[in-house]
């Protein structure tokens, strides 16, 4: 959890208007001798000094010759002061939309380190608005009402969409900050091939940096972040532009044939259905989608000619051992497929499985 303590904005602000009168206090003026030596009325110089009248470019240029500060100092003190003012008034308006935060997953947010914490309800508004990169909540709504990828939903889990879009929001940030060739097709392709080996390193430390970086080469930014609660999706995909992809996968599940099969189903998708927005159930994938992108992913990893045998493959670890070598994937991957495919019950040969705690 991330405590807010890095930037002090304090509930008061001094007006230019109190270092002018300090400065008339210091040289033994009234308001009127500084509205003379200004040429300004009575009235204007009482407005000035009360912050009721703005300092303009001329006004600076005025105080610089009378009273002896730079004219950039009183330009940057007016600024700083609007500035404040408007930061208070925004924060108080904002506090009308701290229901938005009930819709957030707040706390795994700020658990994640997505956002930092704050007591005051439109500071933490404020942190929201920007961390999804919108000016208002309405804004939020337009862009966010429905969450812009196709992403793999489990059934068995109520979907909140907030969340999801919360999730997809933080990979398109850090998808950012992931520097990309742009996208071709036959150097993803070719990059697959390469990753599908890497099923056999269980060391995340290890593949996911290799996965990560040969993605970038073809084109496509790679991002694993936990999904928040009300947001059980396992995997994402969207076009951040027409030449970069965002692959994204949640942790939700905890075993490396899950979390492969994942990878090459989403990588299915960029490859398969083109630079559209897609979404699952009501609004989005289809049931052909899917399939095809399940279909990718299985006969990458156990191509049709290895499959064929898996209704008569042994049941021994040694056979498992034997066939995955042969194939040059992870044995759990042979025993996910087998399992999913009913060649094998849930229960049997799991010691493959390598589970993760990604902490």
């Amino acid at each position: 959890m991330t405590e807010q303590t890095a930037v002090f904005q304090p509930d008061w602000v001094s007006p230019p208007g109190d270092t002018i009168a300090d400065l008339l206090e210091e040289k033994g003026w009234t308001q009127t001798e500084f509205a003379q030596r200004c040429g300004y009325t009575t009235k204007h110089a009482s407005l000035l000094i009360n912050g009721k009248a703005a300092i303009t470019e001329d006004t600076a240029l005025k105080l610089e010759r009378v009273l002896g500060s730079s004219a950039r100092f009183w330009l940057v003190r007016e600024a700083q002061y609007r500035e404040t003012i408007a930061r208070q008034e925004e924060l108080e308006s904002l506090e009308a939309y701290a229901g938005w935060l009930k819709q957030l997953p707040l706390a795994d947010m700020i658990k994640f380190d997505w956002i930092r914490k704050y007591a005051n309800k439109g500071q933490q508004v404020a942190e929201c608005l920007q961390f999804f990169g919108v000016s208002s909540v309405d804004a939020w709504r337009r862009r966010y009402a429905e969450p812009l990828a196709a992403f793999r939903a489990s059934e068995k889990f109520k979907r909140n969409d907030a969340a999801v879009s919360a999730w997809l929001r933080q990979g398109e940030r850090v998808a950012s900050e992931i520097v990309c060739q742009p996208y071709d097709k036959d150097t993803f392709k070719q990059a697959l091939v390469e990753l599908r080996a890497l099923t056999n390193e269980t060391d995340p430390k290890v593949f996911v940096p290799k996965m990560i970086a040969t993605c970038a080469r073809a084109g496509v930014a790679v991002v694993l972040e936990p999904a928040p609660k009300g947001c059980p999706v396992s995997g994402a995909t969207r076009w951040l532009s027409p030449e970069k992809a965002l692959l994204m996968l949640s942790l939700r599940h905890k075993s490396n044939d899950c979390l492969w099969f994942a990878f090459f189903h989403e990588a299915g998708h960029i490859l398969l259905h083109g630079k559209k927005l897609l979404f699952l159930e009501a609004n989005g994938l289809d049931d052909e989608h899917e399939q095809q992108a399940n279909r990718f992913a299985s006969d990458l990893l156990i191509p049709p000619q290895y499959a064929k045998h898996l209704p008569l493959l042994g049941r021994s670890y040694a056979d498992i051992e034997a066939f995955a070598e042969e194939v040059g994937v992870a044995p759990a991957i042979v025993v996910g497929r087998m399992q999913k495919e009913g060649y094998l019950p849930w229960s049997h040969l799991n010691k493959f499985k390598v589970h993760y705690d990604w902490g």
